[in-house]
Formats: C-alpha cells, structure tokens, sequence
C-alpha cells in the first residue's frame, strides 16, 4: 500500500490512521534553484524524503505544502528572482495551524512536519503553537508534534564523506550538492548538470537589508556550486536523512 495519503481512498485512509499511524506532512516551496534544477525542488525533495521516512515508520505522507515563505537573500538567493512564487508569513502560520486542527480532528495523535525549504521553519512552528493551544483550551492534550529539516540529520560523518573539499554551511547550500545531488538520485530527468554553473560559493554579509540589493545574488540564483554532485552522493543523504528522522520519530512518538 502506498504511504501517500492523497494516492489513498477514503476508507483505506481511515483503516491506516486508525492503527495509530504517525502523518508527515512535506512543507516546500516554489522558489529558483538556478538554470540546472526546477522551480519545485523544495517540494519535490520534501514529499519524497517523507515517503522514504513514512516507510520506516508505517506512518502516512499527507498531500504537501507547496508554497513556502520568501526567499532570503542569504539562504534562497532572493525573493526578486525570477519565479520564486512566496506566501507571506502569516500565511505559512494560517495553513500549518490549520492541518494540525484538520488532522487532530481525524482523530491522529502525532503529526510531523517534514520541512524542504529553509525558511519555512518559524512560521510552521507557529502555526503548530498556535494549533496546540487551541486544542489544549479545548481539553484536548494528547496531540504531540514534530518539527524536522531533513538536512539536520545529515551528520558530521556524512558531511565529511562528502564535502572532502570543506563545507560552506547550509544557508548556502541552495541549488548546490545536497539539493543537486538529492534530485539527481530521485529525479534525474528534471536536473541539467550541463546548466550548471561552477562559481565560488556566495560572498554575502552576515546581516539583511531591505530592499534586497540584488547585485548581491550571484547571477547563477545559487549560493554554492553543483559542479560535485552526483546520484551516488543523493542516495547517502536520502538514506541517512530519512533513517535520522525515523529514528527521532519513533523515539518521540514511541
């Protein structure tokens, strides 16, 4: 049986959650991720390594956010760029708090956002609070929780094996390595490594200013290169990711 839930019928859906399945829910986004790469990485990404981590934990992949807070200059590349498609905050807290309350009420225990682009994370951990709260006013208080970035269950060990040249850090990871070679493991036909471009990773301040000042961003929209990425190196990240996260779930959820 497929772990997604919106490839599920109604009744089938309802057997599952009533076996106490845990529901993952993917959080990315419509944001640039250079010429070599589409729009949907975030989303693309998110929904797949939720699958990956569903499986490990007989849990369910709820259908995904797809859009996801602005593109930052110093994460994304910018919310100028072209096709980056954002919500604004509030928007992210509005739909985070209202999936906790849709799938509290269908009667499900333990919820996990799986989140796929680095600046959703507040705004979904918001919304959660929010959802929380409102439930526990309503006497309802067994309704747990989590909050993950799959790259956070990249260890030390793994980001040694493959970054051998050094690591620049996640906020400029975007359209580099882990992005580029996730998708060439899960999603070779929508990568081009002949498009991409091979530059020293971003030199940008430690502090925003608003407006963007776009001559900031390289012209590439990425933050680090691609150049080192292969399918070999996305199928250690999807595995290891995915194992981490199953892990922290059945510990927490046990």
């Amino acid at each position: 049986m497929t772990v997604y839930m919106d490839e599920l019928d109604a009744f089938a859906y309802s057997t599952k959650i009533g076996s106490g399945s845990p529901v993952l829910i993917p959080a990315g986004s419509i944001e640039q991720h250079g010429p070599h790469m589409p729009l949907g990485v975030d989303t693309l990404l998110s929904r797949r390594i939720a699958g990956e981590t569903a499986g490990l934990v007989n849990g369910l992949v709820a259908a995904p956010i797809v859009y996801g807070y602005k593109s930052q200059q110093r994460s994304g590349g910018g919310n100028h760029l072209p096709g980056t498609t954002s919500l604004d905050g509030h928007i992210i807290t509005a739909i985070a708090k209202s999936l906790v309350l849709e799938f509290a009420g269908h009667g499900i225990k333990h919820i996990a956002f799986i989140n796929g682009h680095y600046e959703n994370y507040q705004f979904l951990y918001e919304g959660t609070d929010l959802a929380l709260r409102e439930l526990a006013s309503a006497r309802t208080h067994d309704v747990t929780v989590m909050l993950m970035s799959y790259w956070d269950f990249v260890d030390d060990t793994t980001i040694n094996e493959l970054y051998p040249n050094g690591f620049t850090g996640w906020d400029l990871e975007h359209g580099g390595v882990l992005e580029t070679s996730l998708m060439l493991h899960l999603f070779p036909d929508q990568v081009d490594m002949t498009q991409v471009i091979d530059a020293p990773p971003a030199q940008l301040p430690n502090y925003d200013v608003l407006p963007v000042r776009p001559e900031l961003t390289p012209s590439s929209g990425c933050l680090s290169s691609g150049a080192d990425a292969t399918a070999g190196k996305g199928k250690i990240l999807l595995e290891r990711a995915s194992r981490g996260m199953s892990e922290a779930i059945l510990a927490e959820f046990a």
